[in-house]
């Protein structure tokens, strides 16, 4: 007789329990293919259990095929193949790798969100729970939610000039999304991208099949003579704020940029990372708002202003490239959930984002200030040069050291201490990139910094 201990079996059911416990015994072999097992009464008096218990558990494992039923006759175990010993799950996928607890960290692009208006959030989203109603559970449409692109239409007109229609814009989760829509949409064109640029433009690009081709930067951006030797047909570029350089296209090379995508029937795509933490003087006009060729998207996201978490991201498309996107990527629906859409709307048609930026602004450019004063008030302060742009949550610091990169980061490694480096951004190193530091303050508390600053001495201890 078939016999469980039934108080093993935690939270399951009765019956899934004692299916799970007759499925073992057919797949190790205990139970032989043809091997009757107990009357459902039978069984029942002997594990003191219903008889409806076991009959669920005897059906279950008939439709599974581990249990042939015979009229008149009862049930008997099926054959199946044996169970061979479950093989051992290599260390390497056996659980995720872990981030090391850092005791500074300077790499990670970390933003401030202890002084985010989650209460406002808060406050919005019940308003949008209470009175969304069928609305959050009907799909959106494939751009976006049209309230959410009203009030992005708004925003972008209010703060940076650009006279935007909703109809022009698509809402993705994160500016890697919109990267592949891009890739996708441009297909069978070669992609310049910045040398040094941010890794993941390149990585994304180039797994999505398109030729990347990098283009390196001088004083005022983008190269022209290099852009124009490479044969690229898209070129894609931060010019309000280029990370990690923070450098700034100034007018006249915007126009050669606008003139060479005219002459060259290409595309610009305008990565407008950070550009709203500008802490010196006005925005930077986009590259879209002097476009008359529409031969600029327009990109950029909530992750630095907002979260990181806030997987959302927008592009601006100009109308030729719209009708394109329509008819080949129109099949794509939105991949930002409707909640999340409704109440980001609310937060910028409130006034509430606008408000947050003010704040941040702020607060970022007190902490630049701070983080600058305590690097040229350390011990080190004789060997460093510091190159930043009044914009941004990062800026450049080249160290005077004999010390390789790589040896600068094992030393701030066996630290406790994560650093960043120029080297790192460029797809074709250079020699003058080396000793140069990207600092990434943002995470950087005034409490902290004399921490910081002890740590990086002797990380930099010649």
């Amino acid at each position: 007789m078939l016999t469980y201990s039934l108080e093993d079996r935690g939270g399951l059911p009765l019956y899934e329990y004692l299916y799970q416990r007759i499925r073992e015994d057919i797949l190790e072999g205990k139970l032989a293919a043809g091997e009757r097992l107990p009357s459902k009464r039978a069984l029942a008096e002997h594990l003191q259990i219903s008889v409806i218990t076991v009959e669920n558990a005897y059906r279950q494992l008939e439709a599974e095929g581990f249990l042939l039923s015979r009229p008149r006759r009862g049930f008997f175990a099926a054959p199946v193949e044996r169970l061979a010993a479950a093989p051992a799950v290599p260390a390497a996928v056996s659980r995720e790798t872990e981030e090391p607890a850092w005791r500074l960290d300077l790499a990670s692009g970390q933003v401030d969100v202890s002084r985010f208006p989650v209460s406002v959030w808060v406050r919005l989203t019940r308003q949008v729970l209470s009175e969304g109603g069928e609305a959050l559970l009907t799909p959106v449409h494939r751009q976006g939610l049209p309230a959410l692109r009203q009030a992005i239409a708004k925003d972008l007109r209010d703060r940076k000039g650009m006279a935007v229609a909703p109809e022009q814009i698509v809402v993705g989760a994160g500016a890697e999304y919109l990267y592949l829509l891009l890739a996708q949409l441009l297909a069978g064109a070669a992609f310049a991208v910045e040398d040094p640029g941010y890794p993941k433009i390149r990585q994304v690009y180039g797994k999505c099949g398109a030729a990347c081709l990098p283009v390196p930067l001088d004083g005022q951006g983008v190269d022209l003579d290099a852009l124009a030797a490479s044969g690229a047909g898209v070129l894609h570029l931060s010019p309000s704020h280029h990370y990690p350089t923070g450098l700034v296209t100034p007018i006249g090379r915007r126009q050669a940029l606008l003139r060479w995508a005219e002459g060259r029937d290409g595309v610009i795509i305008e990565d407008d990372y950070d550009s709203e933490l500008r802490f010196t003087g006005r925005p930077i006009p986009t590259l879209q708002s002097i476009d008359d060729g529409g031969r600029v998207v327009y990109m950029n996201t909530f992750s630095q202003t907002i979260s990181p978490s806030m997987r959302v991201g927008f592009m601006v498309l100009p109308p030729r490239l719209l009708e394109r996107y329509r008819r080949e990527l129109g099949f794509y629906a939105c991949t930002v959930p409707a909640l999340d859409q409704h109440v980001l709307a609310r937060f910028l048609a409130g006034g509430h984002y606008d408000q947050h930026l003010s704040r941040m602004r702020k607060e970022y450019r007190l902490r630049r200030d701070r983080v600058l004063e305590a690097f040229r008030a350390s011990s080190f302060a004789g060997r460093i040069a510091i190159s930043e742009q009044g914009a941004g949550l990062h800026f450049l610091l080249r160290l005077d050291t004999a010390r390789s990169d790589g040896e600068l980061r094992r030393r701030g490694e066996a630290l406790g201490v994560r650093l960043g480096f120029l080297s790192e951004y460029a797809a074709r190193p250079r020699p003058d990139y080396a000793h140069t530091l990207v600092v990434n303050y943002a995470g950087l508390e005034a409490a902290d910094l004399p921490r910081a600053m002890e740590l990086l001495a002797e990380v930099f201890d010649e």
